[in-house]
């Protein structure tokens, strides 16, 4: 597989993993035109801060368990008049370059630049998605080349399951009035985590007007075995192909090229034993073939080509046993298409949420459909978007749960200050109701990056408090979320993992002590005991017999 190199990749291509651990803060709760002091718990989340850093203060809660991501990275086109500015040269962007990549990043192109900022904070959405989990990225010919193959690189080449294009203007509306070539189309790379993962295609009702084809046999076939099947010939003029009225006991015509060719038995017995047939049998020839297809017909009609310089034939199938056994209602799954044309959608934006932006806004229209891809209305699961912009990808999960009564919950990350007054006041207005647009309902808590877990010289940061210290230490160790849950066992009882339960042994004020005493404590019986603590007197003999690992403060605890 190509990779891609760049200048400062050596550098930035770990550098996820170096990102100091932040904790969350909650500013404030939003609840059904209600802006609260307390947390909603309601899933919903608007981040303001470093959105590298906010994925990194995710993980704990988060890894592998976000079914949907949308993300609308700067497009990198040199402009330098947009809020979020496009050459990333943003003075945030510019001082982690510097931070990261060092000296070396005063040499960087654009594209350079673009790709370093874009590499860590891919990688750490790729720990979040889940193992069904699909990931949208719209791009513009700027960078659509080096997106993909650093995501390639990243989510593996086979897992692009398409790139869909999307219409965004019209013909003759130019961004630039001089312009050499007018750009209409943008593109979404769309990338699943896992081979198995399906995206959910829309249905429409079985249609039967394609069967409409009847085949009336005149004279006496000539008879011969072709592949362990028994195959009629008649001649041209020993046959004839009506078209009638569509019922169920008709044919539909298929022409035998392209994919059908590999794609079903049909078309693999007309590549294997059909094709070139014309020159023994002649040309406007009729095979009818035992013992293929799936319908209630015990065989299938081909035709080779009717012309000398024709290579293409066809054949004729009847309606599947499956949708004859359910006609009325049968459905049947469509294709979906890799070409979308919401040129009026993006035109008519501007104050989509009551909230001019002014940044790359996409209309909440195409992301629903983009969200309908890969999360039914009957799930809880969780969309994130981290370059959250005026919060369109929030403003799509509030829209679609209205319609359909779901449970779909939104993550956005915006790292700009216009993060409250913009994006969070976007939702308000769209969960209140703006204009003549009905509110939606819902709520969210809005939350600001707050302390680092470690300070500079490797010692936990007391001042994030216990309870966000308790939830890193266990989520280190079991890559799961610490739930809050009723038990018998001590304060200090983180809970139970594959058997093994964890023990974080922890005073800010007092130098903790693994010891018979703090033994005698523990109440929950596993296979296996972590415990975490200042110290410990514990014989080496003692804790291999009764299995367990003492862990020290803070010197034991994982940096991720």
């Amino acid at each position: 597989m190509p990779t891609l190199h760049w200048i400062g990749k050596d550098k930035v291509i770990n550098h996820h993993m170096d990102v100091p651990f932040k904790v969350l803060e909650h500013s404030y709760g939003f609840d059904n035109g209600t802006q609260t002091d307390q947390e909603t718990n309601s899933g919903n989340k608007i981040i303001y801060g470093d959105n590298l850093e906010a994925l990194k203060a995710l993980l704990p809660e988060y890894e592998g368990r976000i079914k949907c991501i949308y993300i609308d990275p700067p497009y990198n086109t040199g402009n330098e008049g947009w809020v979020y500015n496009d050459n990333v040269n943003d003075p945030k962007i510019k001082k982690w370059l510097g931070q990261v990549v060092g000296k070396e990043s005063e040499d960087l192109s654009r594209h350079d630049k673009w790709l370093c900022m874009m590499y860590p904070r891919l990688k750490l959405l790729h720990k979040l998605l889940s193992d069904d989990g699909v990931i949208f990225i719209s791009i513009d010919d700027n960078e659509q080349a080096n997106l993909k193959l650093i995501c390639d690189e990243i989510f593996g080449s086979s897992n692009l399951i398409t790139p869909i294009y999307t219409q965004v203007r019209f013909a003759g509306k130019t961004l630039v009035e001089d312009a050499d070539i007018q750009k209409l189309i943008e593109i979404t790379y769309v990338y699943k985590k896992k081979s198995t993962t399906k995206l959910i295609k829309e249905t429409a009702k079985y249609d039967f007007d394609k069967f409409k084809y009847r085949v009336i046999e005149k004279g006496e076939p000539t008879t011969i075995t072709l592949g362990d099947k028994r195959v009629d010939i008649f001649e041209k003029d020993n046959y004839e192909i009506v078209e009638e009225e569509p019922s169920l006991n008709h044919l539909k015509e298929i022409w035998a090229t392209g994919k059908i060719l590999d794609g079903n038995s049909s078309g693999r017995f007309f590549r294997d034993y059909l094709i070139g047939r014309e020159k023994e049998d002649g040309l406007g020839t009729l095979y009818k073939v035992f013992g293929i297809g799936e319908d209630q017909f015990p065989y299938r009609y081909f035709t080779g080509p009717k012309k000398a310089t024709a290579t293409k034939g066809k054949y004729f199938q009847g309606v599947p046993n499956d949708v004859l056994s359910n006609s009325e209602n049968k459905e049947k799954f469509l294709p979906i298409p890799n070409f979308e044309n919401y040129a009026e959608d993006f035109g008519n934006i501007r104050h989509e949420g009551s909230m001019d932006f002014r940044s790359g806004k996409k209309p909440t229209v195409l992301l629903q459909k983009l969200i309908n891809y890969i999360i039914p209305k009957d799930t809880n699961a969780i969309v994130l978007d981290c370059f959250a912009g005026s919060g369109s990808t929030a403003h799509a999960v509030l829209n679609l749960n209205k319609l359909d009564s779901g449970k779909r919950k939104f993550i956005t990350i915006e790292m700009m200050d216009y993060a409250e007054t913009t994006t969070a006041q976007r939702i308000k207005n769209v969960i209140k109701g703006y204009g003549t647009t009905e509110g939606t309902g819902g709520s969210f808590d809005f939350y600001e990056l707050g302390q680092p877990m470690f300070l500079g010289d490797g010692n936990l940061n007391e001042l994030v408090g216990v309870e966000k210290i308790r939830q890193y230490v266990y989520y280190t160790e079991t890559k799961t979320p610490l739930t809050a849950s009723k038990h018998k066992d001590n304060k200090h009882y983180l809970g139970k993992h594959n058997d093994t339960a964890y023990y974080f042994h922890y005073e800010q004020d007092e130098v903790t002590t693994l010891d018979h005493a703090f033994l005698a404590t523990m109440k929950t019986k596993a296979e296996q005991y972590v415990i975490y603590a200042d110290n410990c007197l514990l014989t080496k003999d003692f804790m291999t017999k009764h299995n367990i690992i003492f862990k020290k403060i803070p010197r034991d605890i994982t940096r991720f």
